[in-house]
């Protein structure tokens, strides 16, 4: 059970595909994930070229890492992803995989067009903040 709350404001466009903000109660141990590369277990790039590919591996990778902390995607608070270009039609692509993957957790987000990221063929990262309460 997510103890993220997601808000909703009314006063704000509709247009956005995710909530406005969210929290976390008091207590809640807050996860900071580094951001999720599509990179193989071995370093390698994966899906090189293809935005969407290479949004899919990050959240994979994004689900391991959250795994590893304890939690899943349904804790995660807040996301940033980074595309590596400055078409929205490609920013596009990698945004409704992760939409796609968060589902009806429609976290707030932030979706960035980046001149470079740090691997080499590297198009996609995913940063993300968690929130889970550990059992006492």
């Amino acid at each position: 059970m997510t103890v993220v709350t997601l808000i909703r404001a009314a006063e704000l466009s509709d247009v956005a595909q995710y909530a406005y903000a969210a929290t976390a109660p008091a207590g809640a141990r807050l996860i900071f994930l580094a951001g999720a590369c599509p990179l193989n277990r071995d370093g390698s790039t994966v899906a090189v070229g293809d935005y969407v590919g290479q949004a899919a591996a990050c959240i994979e990778n994004l689900r391991e890492a959250l795994a590893a902390a304890g939690a899943e995607l349904t804790d995660v608070i807040s996301t940033r992803v980074l595309v590596a270009s400055s078409r929205r039609s490609d920013l596009g692509a990698a945004w409704a995989v992760v939409r796609d993957a968060f589902g009806e957790h429609d976290v707030p987000s932030t979706l960035l067009g980046v001149t470079v990221l740090g691997y080499e063929e590297q198009l996609v990262e995913i940063e993300a903040v968690a929130a889970v309460m550990d059992p006492s």
